[in-house]
């Protein structure tokens, strides 16, 4: 079996290069070691030094130098948006007050699906789109320095 023990951050590689490709929720792309398997069939041990947040489009170095593709698997999803900076503000503080885990993306947050959340939010004046996309939430404040951020 194959064995991945560097990341190679998302852009920091040439994704043309992938051999294959793992596709991964948020909560199976937060790892150290686990035994994966491509789609296209390429069984290999992630053995990193350390819990890591993976990302969309990351590689996972091989001990022979190719790469194996992480991606996000499609989550369902809700965006969010606001009329006004100030009530994306308001919006952003109600959702981090329940310790929700959330994604930044341009200027819409998206959170898991949760009827309660969403009404909340709809009360709020929040514009709330289902969706089904990848979730990378952000890594939050006290999170090991061997995460890495998607920017």
């Amino acid at each position: 079996m194959r064995r991945a023990s560097a990341v190679r951050q998302a852009g920091q590689w040439n994704d043309a290069a992938a051999i294959d490709r793992v596709v991964l929720d948020a909560s199976e792309r937060h790892r150290r070691r686990v035994r994966m398997r491509g789609e296209h069939g390429t069984e290999l041990l992630l053995d990193l030094p350390h819990a890591t947040a993976l990302r969309d489009g990351d590689g996972l170095l091989l001990d022979d130098g190719s790469i194996v593709a992480v991606a996000g698997k499609p989550e369902p999803l809700c965006e969010i948006a606001a009329a006004t900076e100030a009530d994306r503000m308001r919006i952003a503080w109600h959702i981090g007050n329940r310790h929700v885990e959330v994604q930044i993306v341009g200027d819409k947050l998206r959170i898991r699906r949760d009827h309660v959340l969403e009404a909340m939010l709809i009360g709020l004046g929040a514009q709330v789109t289902p969706i089904d996309a990848p979730f990378d939430p952000e890594s939050g404040a006290y999170a090991s320095e061997h995460a890495h951020a998607p920017y």
